[in-house]
């Protein structure tokens, strides 16, 4: 059967001098046309050819020996050439872009944004781009516990943590309480694997572990007390909001860094502020 959106081998059934006709089986009644432009020098009846099943400006299929940036059910990062009345135009490697629809995405896109996306076949029949490709993933990714990976934002949910694709395939998720940051659809993060669930879905966190990422956070406290003329206007008993808002760190993360600097010598811990020695 001759598939829509996949690569596939076909023979070469009959010749015309605009193209060469393509099909499963020599005798086969469906076949489709290959262009002459994209037909191999010395191409014969009975050829094999690997091709790409897609529709032309006129709605007919139509092969073509280029190879696609994504497949059906494939998910991958591709560029938008245009938004046009119906929805985004992407570059997928072909002649034809490939229409991302406004209903499938999860922000207003412009020219020239890369975007995360799957494809597949809409109710017409035709090939189209969706965003919204959490049932894309594959959860048989090869990581394991500590391992750093990068992934893209996908989908934001406030109670439940941020989405990554990682390695734009595999689920991942950025926990609630992991987050200190503020992350959008279509942000680039490595992270490192906090856990690998029973189904085989990956939680994520984007730092390191406390002992390794301690100096990083101290140097970050430290260089605000610089900043702020020598004191911060609390102490490490402050509010975990103020400090997720001051510093995008856990209380405990920045009770850690606080410690470093105290053992080190740089500050001092006032009644009501933490103020450099």
């Amino acid at each position: 059967m001759i598939e829509l959106g996949k690569m596939q081998e076909l023979t070469v059934v009959r010749e015309k001098n605009f193209g060469v006709f393509l099909s499963e089986a020599q005798g086969d009644e469906t076949a489709v046309l290959l262009p002459a432009k994209q037909v191999p020098e010395g191409t014969k009846l009975g050829d094999k050819l690997n091709v790409f099943i897609y529709r032309d400006s006129s709605d007919r299929l139509i092969a073509t020996t280029r190879t696609p940036l994504l497949t059906v059910g494939e998910v991958g990062v591709l560029t938008v050439r245009e938004v046009g009345k119906i929805g985004a135009f992407l570059d997928m490697g072909l002649e034809k872009d490939l229409l991302l629809p406004f209903k499938e995405q999860n922000h207003p896109l412009h020219a020239g944004e890369q975007c995360l996306v799957a494809v597949y076949r809409d109710k017409s029949g035709r090939l189209a781009a969706t965003m919204n490709v959490y049932r894309y993933m594959r959860s048989d990714s090869p990581y394991r516990k500590d391992d750093r990976v990068t992934g893209t934002v996908y989908e934001i949910n406030e109670h439940l943590g941020v989405f990554v694709a990682v390695d734009n395939r595999y689920y991942g998720m950025i926990p609630e309480k992991e987050l200190y940051t503020t992350l959008r659809p279509g942000d680039v993060v490595e992270a490192r694997v906090l856990k690998v669930r029973p189904d085989g879905k990956l939680d994520l966190s984007p730092r390191q572990k406390a002992y390794l990422q301690m100096d990083a956070d101290a140097q970050l406290v430290w260089e605000a007390i610089e900043a702020r003329g020598g004191s911060l206007p609390f102490t490490d008993k402050a509010s975990p909001e103020i400090i997720k808002e001051t510093f995008h760190l856990s209380k405990n993360a920045f009770k850690r860094a606080v410690g470093q600097l105290l053992r080190e010598g740089k500050i001092r811990i006032a009644d009501a502020s933490i103020e450099k020695v």
